[in-house]
């Protein structure tokens, strides 16, 4: 009987693990905690989490073919023990540019810390750190307006804003959803959300 986790069909290390690979001043890199379930290699582990959270999938499809692997692929090119933890890693991935969205913090969030975290091979997953180059974090143009102008239309200074999300997200009727943000209101918060 083989002992360990088997993600797919195919080896995530053979294309996204790259330690030799020189990381660009135009990278978006960033640090995983990884612990890897049992019998799968800390490299592994970090190529999936690389692959995974870019242009990977757990077997061969036949689109595959037609993805630019070497502009697109997130790159595990370190991996580093951490001291006096059993079983966990630093695992230091670098995304190229080309696979977010100008001025979208949502896309890129979405991309590196998306389904990747329920990922089976691994028994925990934490986003640790995350460079994100000028060159991008300029394209992010920020709220139209700021705090200050919130504030004055709601009327409300001196202390945070409060808000909350209606649950459940779905099947609450229009007349329902309004009354549940009715009496979010009326106990004292500013805004809700869904």
């Amino acid at each position: 009987a083989s002992v360990g986790f088997k993600a797919g069909v195919k080896d995530y290390k053979l294309t996204y693990y790259t330690p030799d690979y020189e990381t660009k001043d135009t990278d978006i890199l960033a640090a995983f905690r990884v612990t890897p379930q049992p019998g799968v290699p800390p490299e592994e582990a970090g190529a999936a989490v690389a692959a995974e959270s870019s242009t990977g999938t757990w077997t061969t499809v036949w689109t595959d073919g037609l993805t630019s692997l070497d502009r697109y692929k997130g790159r595990c090119y370190h991996i580093e023990v951490v001291v006096g933890e059993e079983n966990q890693y630093i695992a230091y991935v670098a995304y190229p540019l080309d696979l977010f969205e100008e001025g979208s913090v949502t896309n890129m969030f979405t991309s590196i810390v998306g389904n990747v975290f329920g990922f089976k091979a691994l028994r925990a997953l934490r986003l640790e750190d995350l460079r994100i180059p000028p060159s991008y974090s300029k394209t992010f143009q920020g709220p139209p307006h700021g705090i200050q102008v919130e504030r004055d239309k709601l009327n409300k200074y001196g202390r945070p804003l409060l808000g909350c999300t209606i649950k459940p997200k779905l099947g609450l009727s229009a007349k329902n959803y309004g009354r549940a943000v009715y009496e979010c209101l009326r106990g004292g918060l500013d805004f809700t959300k869904d």
